[in-house]
């Protein structure tokens, strides 16, 4: 199990999962560009002191990632969460190797990333509510994914 951060906006954000990945001992693709520089003091204190153990891989642009996932992961999914899905996270089966991927803060995910997911999923809010924070739509699938597949660490 993976958790992709397309170009990520906020560090603090950022930071929180990079923190729950290092926790959970799953890893972490952030592809950039981002909204911040990587050693942004917001991001190291939002991730403490579990960066240290923290697998991740930076990626320059969306095709670069792409290109190392084709190579890297065959026959994995990417799974998009997306206020504009249909298909809620709750009614979906994981796998132990899929990538959970979220978008921007301020916008999201483009066409072509909409495109390349193999799913696209959605949290079920309550009526006028338009998005929760994306570290924590991000926390709350994840947690779902592990639960499925029990990939949770021992």
């Amino acid at each position: 199990m993976r958790l992709a951060l397309y170009e990520p906006d906020i560090p603090q954000n950022a930071g929180t999962m990079m923190r729950m990945a290092a926790c959970l001992g799953i890893g972490l693709d952030i592809i950039e560009p981002c909204g911040f520089r990587l050693d942004d003091r917001r991001l190291r204190r939002a991730g403490l002191d579990y960066l240290d153990r923290l697998a991740m891989r930076i990626h320059e642009s969306w095709l670069a990632y792409g290109r190392w996932r084709t190579d890297a992961l065959p026959g994995s999914r990417l799974l998009l969460l997306s206020t504009r899905a249909e298909t809620p996270y709750t009614a979906f089966a994981f796998r132990s190797d899929d990538t959970l991927m979220v978008g921007r803060e301020s916008g999201g995910a483009t066409d072509a990333v909409h495109a390349a997911a193999d799913a696209r999923l959605a949290i079920p809010l309550a009526r006028g509510s338009r998005s929760l924070n994306v570290a924590v739509a991000a926390a709350m699938v994840l947690g779902e994914a592990l639960r499925q597949t029990e990939g949770f660490p021992t």
